[in-house]
């Protein structure tokens, strides 16, 4: 795992319980379904940090839409009316990247971001409105964003502990002068969980991503297996709350002073 995931997987495990519950309350005459959209271009890590708010059969999410899962409109459809049949709504994790069986981005709007990237347009309002048109339930949708990056207020402790020891690695690794590599966690047994600092090449990370393996997605594609609960379940462990002032976080505030370049001879990972 990287920094800051284990914050993000808290962030969005607790706001698809907490939007639950609004739903489930006004269910019996409103809004039936709540559709929740997270980050995850290609991979499903976030969408299914959500499926850890779901402890016991029914719990939200209901549905968990992954990018490696090709969506399957049909299946989608009949899980959502299960799921309000027999508990009177239904919530759902979106990856952002979720795409159809023909590999296209469901929310593809056309044009490259500065990355060439496709640039997607929002895929929460798209099911939603799915949801609507087939099966007339009324929603709700909402955008994670920025705010499951920059929620400190509801960090996981671990990942607070692991985000210090990787700053302080990556200082020592410039102070050593090694280059062309990054500090990373490396986990040494599940349970009880441990982790220590390793390293990783940047010409092996650089520009490539994780996918979610088979086994941690469930069989019918829509919720995450027990084995994937174990991976994710300890990195969302223990709170680290900020110091408050006047009822609000009091974050230090960086003065951001750009360094003065020292190197004359271009950059190059040896």
């Amino acid at each position: 795992s990287c920094p800051g995931f284990g914050s993000v997987a808290k962030y969005v495990a607790v706001s698809i319980r907490e939007a639950a519950f609004d739903v489930a309350s006004m269910a019996k005459t409103s809004t039936k379904v709540f559709v929740m959209e997270v980050m995850g271009r290609h991979a499903g890590w976030i969408a299914a940090a959500g499926g850890l708010a779901a402890e016991t059969e029914g719990d939200a999410p209901q549905v968990i839409l992954f990018p490696e899962v090709a969506f399957d409109e049909e299946a989608f459809l009949a899980r959502v009316k299960d799921s309000v049949e027999k508990n009177e709504y239904c919530a759902i994790v979106v990856s952002e990247g979720v795409r159809n069986s023909e590999g296209k981005f469901l929310s593809e709007a056309g044009g490259t971001d500065a990355f060439g990237h496709a640039q997607l347009g929002g895929v929460a309002p798209i099911i939603a409105e799915l949801v609507k048109q087939k099966l007339g339930y009324k929603y709700h949708w909402a955008v994670c964003d920025y705010l499951q990056r920059a929620a400190r207020h509801i960090a996981s402790a671990v990942d607070v502990e692991q985000a210090y020891a990787m700053g302080e690695a990556a200082v020592n690794f410039a102070l050593e002068g090694r280059n062309g590599m990054m500090p990373v966690v490396v986990r040494t047994n599940n349970d009880p969980y441990h982790w220590q600092v390793g390293h990783a090449l940047l010409a092996d990370v650089a520009n490539v991503e994780k996918k979610m393996p088979p086994e941690y997605i469930s069989e019918d594609g829509f919720g995450i297996t027990e084995q994937c609960r174990r991976y994710l379940q300890p990195l969302i462990e223990g709170e680290a709350y900020p110091p408050y002032k006047n009822g609000l976080p009091d974050y230090v505030r960086l003065k951001n002073v750009p360094v003065p370049k020292i190197l004359n001879t271009p950059f190059e990972i040896s």
